[in-house]
């Protein structure tokens, strides 16, 4: 198989090489200034590495979602987050990580006000908020509690932000940091030279970390298998979703036999009922049609 110029940075083993690594350090303390749009007066300047707590077992997050977890030298906590696949509870999941980091500092005898915030950033290859429905929530997103009645900000130990990939304009070059790490995240798999816009650090460093030619042939297999179990994860979870649609439209059909059957005063037996559990979703709209006409199970 031909190697592509740069690997994914949205699979596990790449978004832990670039970001999760003593090696490329420089490029999480890059990300998290960016993404956190902090100035030069209260930037980010070291991190330390925490190791990666054990998951809980959730299948169908397997493959398709990694963190890294590092804390600065104000003792904050960040849980960066790469998510590809949208399931069902991500939103809460991301919520229980964060929350999860905020009390998991807390040791015997210590005491609340030792206590740090807790940030987490999550990147998401799809949509979290669609602009199909209405909404107005920017690419880049930050949230944080407020007073419900004049909107004062407070209780800010627990940060979220959102970095929603689909959302990156591709009609004119990035332009913002911002820009730049969503145009990386989306594009990197598909370039085949270093382009203008990500010329500069730490971009093109996270572009030379990228480069497949500096894989040993045991990276790269990882790469490949991270690849395809993601690519089988999605394939689950669209058919999952295809058979729940069906089961769906199957019940609603069913009860709608049992409406009709009801005001035309026709008696739902056993035998009846077995027949519909029998059919699918085209059998039981053609049976519907023919107790309409009055062609079968007559009262």
């Amino acid at each position: 198989m031909t190697r592509p110029v740069f690997a994914d940075p949205k699979t596990g083993f790449v978004f832990k090489r670039l970001f999760g690594s003593e090696e490329h350090k420089d490029l999480i303390l890059a990300l998290l200034n960016g993404l956190l749009e902090l100035d030069r007066a209260h930037r980010i300047v070291s991190v330390e590495l925490l190791a990666p707590e054990q998951r809980p077992a959730v299948t169908e997050l397997k493959y398709s979602i990694v963190d890294v977890k590092c804390r600065d030298a104000r003792g904050v906590t960040y849980v960066v987050e790469m998510q590809v696949l949208n399931v069902e509870g991500f939103e809460k999941r991301v919520v229980y990580n964060v929350a999860k980091a905020y009390v998991g500092q807390l040791g015997r005898g210590q005491l609340y006000p030792e206590l740090n915030d807790v940030i987490g950033i999550t990147i998401c290859d799809f949509e979290l908020w669609p602009r199909s429905e209405g909404l107005h929530v920017p690419m880049l997103s930050r949230w944080r509690m407020q007073e419900q009645h004049d909107g004062e900000r407070g209780l800010g130990q627990l940060q979220f932000v959102f970095l929603e990939l689909p959302k990156y304009d591709v009609s004119r070059p990035p332009q913002t940091v911002v820009e730049r790490w969503a145009y990386f995240f989306r594009e990197a798999e598909s370039l085949t030279m270093v382009p203008e816009v990500l010329a500069q650090p730490p971009y093109v460093d996270a572009l030379e970390a990228a480069r497949t030619a500096g894989f040993s042939e045991e990276e790269w297999d990882a790469y490949i298998r991270a690849g395809m179990a993601i690519q089988d994860e999605r394939g689950a979870l669209s058919l999952a979703r295809m058979e729940g649609r069906k089961e769906g439209r199957e019940d609603g059909l069913r009860q709608g036999i049992e409406a009709v059957c009801q005001v035309l005063g026709i008696e739902l037996t056993d035998a009846r009922r077995q027949e519909m559990a029998t059919l699918d979703a085209a059998g039981l709209a053609a049976l519907i049609a023919r107790i309409q006409a009055r062609k079968d199970w007559q009262a």
